[in-house]
């Protein structure tokens, strides 16, 4: 029937409408999943002598070793606005480069990691407690190895850490962030890494000071993270 023909034929442009809406959508939040770390960069280039010029665009994360949950988390967390990152988190051996958000919810550790309130913040001396999942940002920490260096990066300075301890402690046990003899970074995922269901343990990695670039600044001191 021809009513029929019309009604098919409405129904498939309004699936057409839907699928343009939701590509937009995606493409708008890959945008903004990139704003954490291309703004700090940005704000840190604006405190150097812009010498070097602009750096690269923020990698996308290597999804390899990810979970088919965790992608999808990722994913659905780039509709979300989060606030500025306070540093980003660098391990050469293991290629890993995500920005530091404030927080340790959900949400947040699907978009990045994230700084455990209560510990030292990036830049500080103290013990800087950051915490990922097992089965996206943090994963590949089970590549790490006593010896492999760890880059927090601020707005004034780079700070070197070199990893020291690697354990493997109860959910309960927060001594892990407790401060150390040396200024320090202590990393926390849930464990085994491939365990099915609610890890029942938790994967510590921390290192201690090496050193501390400290950048040169054309902006304000007072300018915040």
């Amino acid at each position: 029937m021809r009513w029929t023909a019309k009604l098919e034929r409405l129904l498939l442009a309004f699936g057409g409408l839907l699928l343009f809406v939701y590509a937009l959508a995606l493409i708008h939040g890959f945008v903004l999943s990139r704003v954490a770390v291309e703004t700090f960069k940005s704000q840190q280039l604006l405190a150097q002598e812009l010498q070097r010029g602009a750096e690269s665009p923020a990698k996308a994360p290597d999804f390899a070793l990810w979970s088919a949950k965790r992608i999808q988390g990722y994913q659905e967390s780039l509709t979300s606005q989060f606030q500025p990152a306070m540093a980003l988190l660098r391990i050469p051996k293991i290629h890993l480069e995500v920005p530091v958000l404030e927080g340790t919810d959900d949400l947040t550790l699907n978009r990045a990691v994230g700084h455990i309130g209560g510990t030292a913040e990036p830049g500080e001396a103290g013990n800087i407690g950051i915490a990922g999942h097992r089965d996206g940002f943090f994963r590949v920490l089970k590549d790490v190895t006593t010896g492999d260096t760890v880059e927090l990066v601020t707005q004034k300075k780079t700070v070197t850490y070199l990893i020291d301890q690697i354990t493997i402690v109860d959910p309960s046990d927060v001594s892990v962030l407790a401060p150390r003899t040396r200024p320090s970074v202590t990393l926390v995922t849930c464990y085994p890494f491939y365990f099915v269901g609610s890890a029942p343990q938790r994967y510590i990695v921390q290192a201690s000071l090496v050193s501390q670039d400290t950048k040169s600044q054309n902006t304000s001191d007072d300018a915040k993270f």
